[in-house]
């Protein structure tokens, strides 16, 4: 067994988490630079440190789940979701059932709050949000961002909901009061179900195909008849009707019933 696959069976045994899941080139690049820029010389030695030293794993972490993420992300795909594929979705079911699958720091799940708040009062939505960093998750929950996460807010939106203090923004209590955070491994934890909408945007790219097919699986069986699954926009499923889905726009696939 080499440094990197003892590592990986280190890694299992520590968090649960399968990186064999991941496509291993750039995984190990992405975890190699960074062992380097520590100061490490093999996946062994970094992965001792890790084992005192909560900040170098929590940077670990960072780095694995590759937490890049900001508001209304490919703006045009929210609009769609906001003026074609919610009304339809609440014509069925007045209460929607909504999974940020992956959240990272928050910055998904607290825009499809905002979203959802021109169908009903904030105090009425319900979004649940995981994640696999829970380092990712403690952030999410402060609700402070750069204004670089901020780039794609309408101007409207953002006087509504966010607050400038210094060169961050804070968003809106009643906001955060609308999204639930807890901890989540999509390659090995249960699914819930009867779920509406579910959102799983740009982590899928990093996953096998293997691991792609088996996820395209569960969300589907972890939604109702008719709900609907929207993915990242490099994210597009080529065969959605082998998974049971068909495709409701560009990025959404719909449960078929």
């Amino acid at each position: 067994m080499n440094d990197y696959q003892q590592f990986i069976v280190n890694i299992k045994k520590k968090t649960g988490i399968d990186l064999a899941q991941y496509k291993e080139a750039q995984m190990k690049r992405r975890l190699t630079s960074l062992y380097e820029k520590r100061g490490f010389k093999s996946f062994q030695e970094f992965f001792q440190a890790m084992e005192t030293d909560q900040n170098l794993f929590h940077e670990f972490l960072d780095r694995m789940t590759i937490n890049v993420s900001e508001f209304y992300r490919n703006a045009k795909r929210w609009e769609v979701l906001e003026q074609r594929i919610l009304p339809k979705l609440f014509e069925r079911n007045r209460r929607l059932k909504v999974w940020s699958a992956a959240c990272s720091t928050g910055e998904e799940p607290y825009t499809l709050a905002m979203i959802l708040s021109k169908f009903m009062p904030l105090s009425q939505v319900s979004v649940l949000a995981t994640d696999l960093d829970e380092n990712a998750i403690s952030r999410a929950k402060i609700g402070i961002y750069p204004e670089r996460s901020l780039q794609e807010v309408p101007d409207e939106v953002k006087k509504k909901f966010f607050t400038k203090e210094g060169i961050y923004y804070k968003i809106d209590e009643q906001v955060k009061g609308a999204v639930t955070f807890k901890k989540h491994n999509l390659l090995a934890d249960p699914f819930e179900t009867n779920y509406d909408l579910i959102v799983c945007r740009n982590v899928l790219i990093y996953f096998t195909e293997e691991a792609k097919q088996s996820l395209y699986h569960k969300f589907n069986q972890a939604l109702r008849p008719g709900g609907i699954l929207f993915v990242g926009s490099t994210e597009q499923i080529f065969n959605p009707l082998s998974y049971g889905f068909e495709t409701e726009d560009t990025f959404f696939y719909r449960k078929v019933e």
